[in-house]
Formats: C-alpha cells, structure tokens, sequence
C-alpha cells in the first residue's frame, strides 16, 4: 500500500496534468447508445490527397483546432505543400498503403479527395482497418464500386460521409418534405441540369494525340495512375483536369450529379432505376463526319432514367439529366426565369398540382406556376437542420465518427452508394452508346437495368462498364 504522504503526491500530479480526459477512459454510453466523448477529445485524421477539394475538406474537418490531423498523404508534392506546413508534425507520405501501414494506429478517420478511379481502394482499404470515412464525391468510379463501399460500410461499422454537401442544406430537407406532403400533388417527372463541364471533354486526348512530357520531380506519375492503365505523363491530366477523361473520372454527370439528382432522389425515395437511355453531344471533325473520342468524355449529354415509384397514383417516374449547357423544354405557362436563374444549373419537379424548382442543391425551392401558388408557403423541414448547412458537411461527420457507428450523417454511404449507382448508371449508357462493337458505332439503345444484380439485361455488351478492371496491382 502506498505511503498517505505518495496517494497525496500522486494525486496533485493527476489533478495538475489531465485538463483533457483520454477518450479511452471515456467508456461509458449515452442513453441512444452513443459513445460519450469528452467536449475537448480530438478525432485524429488522415488525409489522402492535400490538393484541389481537400482544402475544403481539411479546412472544414480541422476547424480552427477542434480536431487534428495526424497524417498527410499525396502522390504530388506541390499539391502537400500547404498542408505540409499547417500539420508539421503529421508523418508525409506519397502512397496511401505505406501511410495505412506505417501510421495507421494514430488515426481514427480518412478524407479521401483524390481523382475519382482511386476512390473505391483507399476507402475500402480504410474501412477494413476499421478508420471511418469521408469520401469526396462521386463515390465511385463505377457502379460496382459503389455497391461494395455501400456494403463494406456495413459489414465494418464505420461512420461514413460522401462529400455531396449540399445533402446537410437546408434547402434539401425543405424540398424534401414539400414532396413527401404532397404540395405539387404525385410527382412523374423530374429534370436536373447543370453548365458543367467547364474543363476539357470530348476532345482528342494527349495518349490519342501520342504526346508526352517529362514528368515533374515532385510528382510519382505510376502512383497517381494507381488503378487506371498505363500511359505517358501530360499536364493535360492533373492536377485539375482529370474529369473529363474515362480513366480517371466521371465527366460533368459524376461531377455534378451527386449535387443536383441528390435532392429528387431522397425526396422522392428512389431506389434502382429499370432503364436508361441517352444521347450526346458530339465533335464534328471533318464537314458531315460525326467524330467521338474514346478516351473522353462527351461535351454534353442527355440521360433518361426510369423508376419503379411507390406512390399509387404513379406508374413510375421519369427522370432526366442534362449537361453541357443542354436545357429540358419547360411546360406551357412558365417563365424561363423562374426556373433558369442559376447559372450552375437545377432542377424541376413536375407533380399533379404543380411544379417546385430549385438551384444547386435545391437553393431558393420555388413553387409553380407562380399565381396559382400566390402567398403559399413551403413546409418547415421534418428532419433536423444540419449546424453550418453546407459549411457543416465535414464536421457532421467529425462529431458522428466521435459518437460512433449508427451515428446520422447526411450522406452515409447506405444513402450516398445507391446515389452514387444512379449517376453511374448515366455514364455506363454514355459509354455503350460512344462504344464500337467489331468497329463500328453501336448506336442508341435503351437499356434495362437489373438493379440486384448490377446487370443490363438486353444488350450484354453494356455491362463491361459495371466494372472496371484494375491496373497495377490494386484491388478492392
């Protein structure tokens, strides 16, 4: 038994050094279940890509201090620099699994906000380390991907969050009970369109062009190629530029879809779509001579999406998506300024008794036509405001990763994968429809989609762009 005068000696150290309580000591459980966490306890995180979207992200995650990052992770030097000398103590590293490897047990969460083809490996290779995960939107790079995050999320009980902000906007859950009370009557139609892309599509690639330069000192080209093929280094690709080229991204739908389709899918209750069609803008080489290039994007589309609808009095529910600058034609009666007064794009729902309209991530919801709805007010949303709206997005998800799995976020990957499903599934109609079987154009088809089992049921040429074969070793 220790002396009275050591308990006593002891006990001043204590009381002189723990201001802040561990949050191992801190085992003890809320009355929902939740862990509870001490106000000043930190989440430690790791950042996988330092450029581009992760100054939003970590900006928005760190908040003045509140939380910390431990490690700092990205195939380009210049992209780190910035953070490199806000965390100087947080270990750098230019490949992720060395970073999982090495400083894995100093973390409890990643942001993942890299180019869209290695988003699927790291957050999966997080999450079965058991590290919760903010992944920069679109989830994914192919459908596939989305369904065995959405899966894994689960399986690994993790706190997730796709980085659609506008999903913890006021807007979204405004609209979002305007629709499931019925104020425009049955929903049946539903548009969303946006100006992007604003980076390069449907041009001739550099790898088409066969041209090449020298790959800066700062950057690791074999790592930042990570799952997708081979091929020479160009600045036409990063670090900004990625989007419009299949390889790494998603073009102006993957972009910008998880934004806008992101409001009519909750409101709406969306599952699987059954079909979709679409069309493309195209280059015109040659006078008459319609040219499209395999390795980009087009420089706009249209996408037609057909759902199964819960509602009785619905058959089901048609939904378009247009880019590119491509608008949908309006119903009679309404001005063109109550509906295209944002210039990123919007949406229109078109119901039974009327129209609601929105801009990007379903801003300033407008009722319509504008003198039958005179005076009439949208309900107050049913579920509860996000603290920041959009600005709160990151730190949403901070505070449910200290809570623990089960915890809400606007955007867990049970809401944001299937979201993420349906946007792709635009690019897969995009892709078979820009595809050459034995050489020559297969041309416009409507497709039918076999949710369940990821699968097009009537022209299995398609179903190649479900999933995506990985280069250089990766795997999920």
């Amino acid at each position: 038994m220790p002396s009275r005068r050591k308990f006593l000696e002891n006990s001043a150290l204590a009381a002189a050094g723990f201001y802040i309580v561990p949050r191992h000591v801190l085992g003890g459980k809320a009355a929902d279940g939740s862990r509870i966490v001490a106000p000043s306890d930190k989440l430690n995180i790791a950042a996988v890509g330092c450029g581009g979207k992760a100054d939003v992200n970590v900006r928005l995650a760190y908040n003045n201090g509140s939380d910390n990052f431990v490690a700092l992770c990205d195939v380009d030097d210049r992209q780190a620099k910035k953070f490199r000398g806000q965390f100087p103590k947080a270990p750098y590293f230019q490949d992720y699994r060395e970073m999982f490897d090495k400083a894995g047990k100093t973390f409890d969460a990643v942001i993942v906000s890299t180019p869209d083809h290695m988003h699927a490996p790291i957050a999966m290779a997080a999450m079965q380390m058991g590290k919760h995960v903010y992944v920069e939107k679109p989830l994914t790079h192919d459908i596939y991907e989305a369904r065995m995050l959405t899966q894994a999320a689960a399986k690994y009980k993790v706190v997730t969050q796709m980085g659609n902000q506008g999903s913890s906007g006021d807007a979204t859950r405004i609209i979002e009970t305007a629709i499931q009370k019925n104020v425009i009557g049955h929903v049946h139609t539903v548009y969303c369109w946006t100006n992007r892309p604003v980076w390069p599509q449907g041009v001739k690639s550099p790898k088409e062009k066969g041209e090449s330069q020298p790959i800066p000192s700062e950057v690791n080209w074999p790592l930042w190629l990570g799952t997708a093929p081979t091929r020479p280094y160009h600045e036409a690709y990063m670090p900004t530029r990625w989007r419009g080229y299949w390889d790494f991204g998603t073009g102006a739908l993957g972009d910008m879809g998880c934004h806008f389709m992101d409001v009519p899918f909750r409101a709406l209750k969306l599952k699987y779509p059954t079909s979709v069609e679409c069309s493309v803008g195209s280059v015109y080489a040659d006078f008459f001579q319609e040219a499209f290039y395999d390795d980009s994007c087009p420089p706009s589309s249209a996408i037609h999406l057909t759902f199964p609808s819960d509602d009785k009095k619905v058959k089901e529910i048609k939904f378009s998506w247009f880019d590119g600058g491509i608008r949908p034609q309006l119903p009679e009666g309404i001005d063109y300024n109550d509906v295209f007064r944002e210039i990123d794009g919007g949406m229109l729902f078109i119901g039974t008794k009327g129209m609601l309209t929105g801009g990007l991530f379903g801003n300033n919801p407008k009722l319509l036509p504008a003198d039958k709805f005179s005076g009439k007010e949208l309900p107050a949303p049913e579920k509860p405001l996000v603290e920041g709206k959009t600005e709160g997005h990151q730190q949403q998800w901070v505070k449910a990763c200290k809570q623990g799995y089960g915890a809400y976020t606007s955007s867990s990957f049970d809401q944001s994968g299937p979201l993420t499903e349906t946007v792709l599934m635009g690019n897969l109609a995009t892709r078979s429809y820009l595809a050459r079987e034995n050489g020559k154009f297969t041309g416009r088809k409507k497709l039918f989609w076999d949710g369940n089992n990821m699968k097009i049921t009537n022209y299995d040429y398609a179903n190649q762009f479900v999933k995506r074969q990985y280069n250089g070793g990766y795997s999920l």
